[in-house]
């Protein structure tokens, strides 16, 4: 019994472990957005089908690189 306690543990650890790695791969990779109505913003949109937008991209798209 003692050695199923062994491994649940680890398993548990194991599983915190790999969401801990996901949730700080996820952070780092947001990080590298650039702000919203940067130039560098506006050109990562003008390079991003238009198609693939969401509604408040385009909104901001319009506000920020079009009627400045």
């Amino acid at each position: 019994m003692s050695c199923l306690k062994s491994f649940a543990a680890k398993t548990s650890m194991s599983k915190v472990s790999a969401i801990a790695l996901v949730l700080a791969f996820t952070a780092g990779l947001s990080a590298c957005a650039p702000e919203v109505g940067t130039d560098a913003w506006c050109k990562q949109m003008k390079n991003k089908p238009s198609g693939d937008w969401t509604a408040n991209e385009a909104a901001d798209y319009a506000k920020h690189c079009v009627f400045k």
